[in-house]
């Protein structure tokens, strides 16, 4: 018997207000959904976080049973022995979640996009996610980034990093000082490591900033994507 393909990531969508020419893939953090996280930021915004020509996916980690909850199901991008920088990473359940994010990846460039059209990043545990997509699996991303984010010590990203050749996606980090769930210690280790390792890294730093986000964050966010995803100009003939 042939395994069962995986279902697809459910996903909530803010279409471009005119052509679709790049892709922005926004993963929410551990225990919210596609829609909480774009509800979020519509929150935060007074409206959605839309661009002219780029598309935005919410995608839906599956329900899965998570550690540091006792084992309780929850909407995780993967498991962790616990929320620490210091042990191993679960990377079964990551590597799995990559296969299914790659899917979604796929999708967009089968709707004629290129990768390097294409930008990943998120909240939290979203930020760990693409992190290990990006930086092991798609280095010819436009840019990853990584809002109140952190990896552990012994990262696989870290390894295979070291034994990498290639030019590597621009990643763009923020992070609150007053972060009491991910210390804001472990978001400026991995930015230091991810740049010893050839990534060019940014570190925007939100003084009295807790696990959150605000709107001076998300403004900053979105100029960067812009830059990274310009609008492009058709060719004159």
């Amino acid at each position: 018997l042939g395994m069962a393909a995986p279902a697809a990531l459910q996903r909530s969508v803010v279409s471009p207000a005119g052509r679709h020419s790049a892709s922005l893939i926004f993963l929410h953090g551990s225990g919210d959904t596609g829609q909480g996280a774009r509800a979020w930021i519509k929150q935060i915004l007074n409206q959605d976080m839309a661009f002219q020509h780029i598309k935005v996916i919410y995608p839906t980690a599956p329900a899965r049973p998570y550690t540091p909850m006792k084992g309780a199901f929850s909407n995780v991008w993967f498991d962790r022995y616990k929320i620490c920088n210091d042990v191993p990473e679960h990377i079964e359940s990551i590597d799995s979640m990559c296969q299914g994010l790659t899917d979604l990846i796929n999708d967009e460039v089968k709707n004629g996009i290129a990768k390097n059209r294409i930008l990943i990043g998120g909240f939290s545990m979203g930020g760990g996610m693409a992190m290990h997509l990006a930086y092991r699996f798609h280095q010819d991303l436009a840019g990853v980034f990584a809002l109140s984010s952190f990896l552990n010590k012994d990262s696989a990203v870290y390894q295979a990093l070291k034994r990498n050749e290639s030019p590597l996606p621009e990643l763009f980090q923020c992070h609150g000082t007053a972060d009491e769930l991910v210390l804001y210690s472990w978001g400026e280790e991995t930015n230091k490591m991810l740049k010893s390792l050839g990534v060019s890294a940014s570190l925007h730093t939100f003084p009295n900033l807790n696990h959150e986000l605000n709107r001076t964050e998300i403004e900053k966010l979105k100029s960067w994507i812009v830059k990274k995803l310009p609008i492009e100009v058709p060719k004159a003939n």
